[in-house]
C-alpha cells in the first residue's frame, strides 16, 4: 500500500488509503530533553507519552513535548530548522528517525513505495536541501520502503488543483519554508521555496515581545485572527505585523521570479495557499488583498485555501506514489524522472478529488 509523506520543520504527517478514506497520521516535529528519575521514567512508561532515554536523560518527543516545555519552562528543541535537518542539533537524526517511524510505521511487505516531500532550494539563502532529501530517503530505505523525493509546492498542486486541470500557483506556508509552484497542466514552469515560514513570524515576534518562542507558537496555533484589531503591545497584535510582513515578502519574491522565468501574461491562474502556517482565520483573506495589489504579470483568476492546509501535503504525496504505483502494474517499468511523474499523476489526482 504506497503511502505519502510530508516532512515538515513543525510536524510529521503521513497519509494512505484505507478503501475509500484517506487516514492522516500527524506528529509534532520536536522533543525536550528531561533529567531521568525512576519515577519519572515509571509514569512515563505508563503513559502513552512518546519518549526515549539516552543515559541519565529522557527525551519526550512530538506533541507532548509542547507541552511539557510550556509546563518547565523550556524551549522545545527541533531536529529540523528552516525546512531541513538542522545541522546546530546533535540529537537531530535520532529524534527524526523515531518521529518518522511512529508516523509512517512499518511497510506492509518491502519496498513498499513512500512518496516523501522535499522543499526546493531556496532562492534568498544559499543552503542546500540535498543533504536533508539523501538523509531522509535513507532513514526510510532502511525502514523497508522504496522512498521517493517529490517537490512540495508540486505535492500542492496534485493534492489541491485537481479541478483546475492541474494549472495554477500552490503556495506552501510552512514552519521552516515557504514553498511555491507554478504548473501547467501538471507540468511545472517554476518551483522554489523562501527561507521564511512560521518559524520566522514566531522567532521575531518573542523578540519584540519577550516572550518564549513555544508561548508564541501556542498562542498562534489556539484560535489566532489574523484581523489587526489586537492591541500591538501584545503577542496577537506582534503576530500579525510579522504575518503582514512575511506576505509581502513572499509576493516580492514571486513577481522576481516570475520576471526571471518570463511566464506568459496570458494566463489566468487560480492560487491555493496551504500549510500550517496558513491556518489562522483572515489569512487567505489578506493574502489575495496582497496579490490584488501586486503587480504580478499575470492574471489572478481566484484564491482559496485548502480545506485541510495541515494535510495538503502529505495528500499530494500519497497522489503521486498511487499513481506511480498505477503505472507500475500496468507496464511492468521501473522508476522515473519527477516531470514523467507530475504529468502521470494526473489521473490519480482527479480520483482523489472526486473521493
Amino acid at each position: 500500500m504506497p503511502k505519502g509523506l510530508d516532512v515538515g520543520t513543525m510536524n510529521i504527517l503521513s497519509a494512505k488509503q484505507e478503501r475509500n478514506e484517506t487516514v492522516f497520521v500527524q506528529q509534532r516535529n520536536s522533543f525536550v530533553e528531561i533529567d531521568y528519575s525512576d519515577m519519572a521514567d515509571q509514569m512515563l512508561s505508563r503513559s502513552d507519552v512518546l519518549h526515549i532515554r539516552k543515559g541519565d536523560e529522557v527525551y519526550i518527543v512530538g506533541e507532548d513535548a509542547l507541552n511539557f516545555a510550556n509546563i518547565f519552562n523550556e524551549e522545545t528543541r527541533r531536529p529540523m530548522q528552516a525546512g531541513i535537518l538542522s545541522s546546530d542539533e546533535k540529537s537531530a537524526l535520532p529524534m527524526i528517525k523515531l518521529i518518522t517511524e511512529q508516523v509512517v510505521g512499518e511497510p506492509q511487505r518491502k519496498d513498499e513505495l513512500l512518496f516523501f516531500s522535499v522543499p526546493a532550494d531556496p532562492i534568498d539563502d544559499d543552503m542546500s536541501t540535498l543533504y536533508h532529501q539523501k538523509t531522509i530517503e535513507s532513514i526510510l530505505g532502511d525502514m523497508g520502503y522504496n522512498p521517493e523525493p517529490i517537490n512540495e509546492g508540486m505535492s500542492v498542486i496534485y493534492s489541491e488543483l485537481a479541478d483546475r486541470e492541474f494549472t495554477g500557483l500552490g503556495v506552501s506556508f510552512g514552519a521552516g519554508m515557504t514553498n511555491i509552484c507554478l504548473a501547467y497542466y501538471a507540468v511545472p514552469v517554476m518551483k522554489f521555496s523562501i527561507a521564511r515560514g512560521g518559524d520566522w513570524i514566531d522567532e521575531k515576534t518573542a523578540q519584540a515581545t519577550g516572550n518564549p518562542v513555544d508561548k508564541v507558537t501556542s498562542v498562534k496555533e489556539d484560535d489566532f485572527t489574523l484581523d489587526f484589531e489586537t492591541d500591538v503591545g501584545g503577542i496577537e497584535g506582534a503576530l500579525s505585523i510579522y504575518y503582514d510582513n512575511l506576505l509581502d515578502y513572499v509576493i516580492e519574491k514571486i513577481i522576481s521570479e516570475v520576471d526571471d522565468e518570463d511566464i506568459e501574461e496570458e494566463l489566468d491562474v487560480p492560487v491555493v495557499v496551504t500549510g500550517g502556517t496558513s491556518t489562522p482565520d483572515g489569512f487567505e483573506a489578506l493574502f489575495q488583498e496582497r496579490l490584488e495589489g501586486a503587480s504580478i504579470p499575470f492574471s489572478i483568476s481566484d484564491v482559496t485555501s485548502a480545506d485541510n492546509p495541515m494535510y495538503s501535503v502529505a495528500q499530494g504525496a500519497l497522489v503521486a506514489a498511487r499513481s506511480e504505483e498505477q503505472r507500475g502494474a500496468q507496464t511492468g517499468s521501473g522508476g522515473r524522472g519527477e516531470g514523467e511523474r507530475e504529468t502521470d499523476a494526473e489521473a490519480e489526482a482527479e480520483a482523489e478529488a472526486e473521493n
